[in-house]
């Protein structure tokens, strides 16, 4: 099996010689990287805030396998998603494009990572969803929800 680096520099190697790649390889890229950058960001905030996989999981209305396998890179979370983990996280998510590069992040509502606030990671409990003012809206809540979670 060739490794990351090993692959990576056959790919510089191939860029170097002036051999085009596939525009559709080179988009298919750049989503994988985008959902390990993704991943990296939900596990960093998990783990600044001392919560288990299981924990995020509850808070943020998913099940343990789905928080891993988007953890590892292995989704691309939908933006309803995001939403969803940045509250459980307690947390502000941003998404930083500029060139070729994008940087994800997710923050203390502050602004302050965990670690600088001083303060102890936020408590367990779940605070109550806000009651939606329509069916049509309540529907279109659950249908948002049920489409999240498959990430």
């Amino acid at each position: 099996m060739v490794s990351h680096a090993r692959w990576k520099l056959a790919r510089d190697e191939k860029v170097a010689q002036g051999i085009a790649e596939d525009p559709e390889v080179e988009r298919r890229r750049e989503e994988i990287s985008l959902a390990f950058d993704l991943g990296q960001a939900v596990y960093d905030r998990r783990v600044a805030l001392g919560l288990s996989q299981t924990e995020l999981a509850r808070r943020a209305g998913m099940t343990q396998p789905q928080v891993s396998k988007l953890e590892l890179g292995g989704t691309v979370p939908t933006v309803p998603l995001l939403a969803r983990l940045a509250r459980a996280m307690e947390a502000v998510f941003r998404m930083e494009l500029f060139g070729s590069s994008i940087r994800v992040t997710f923050t203390d509502l502050d602004g302050t990572a965990p670690e600088e606030a001083g303060t102890e990671p936020p408590s367990t409990e779940r605070a109550p969803a806000p009651a939606p003012a329509s069916a049509a809206e309540a529907e279109a809540d659950a249908s948002a929800e049920r489409t999240a979670a498959t990430g």
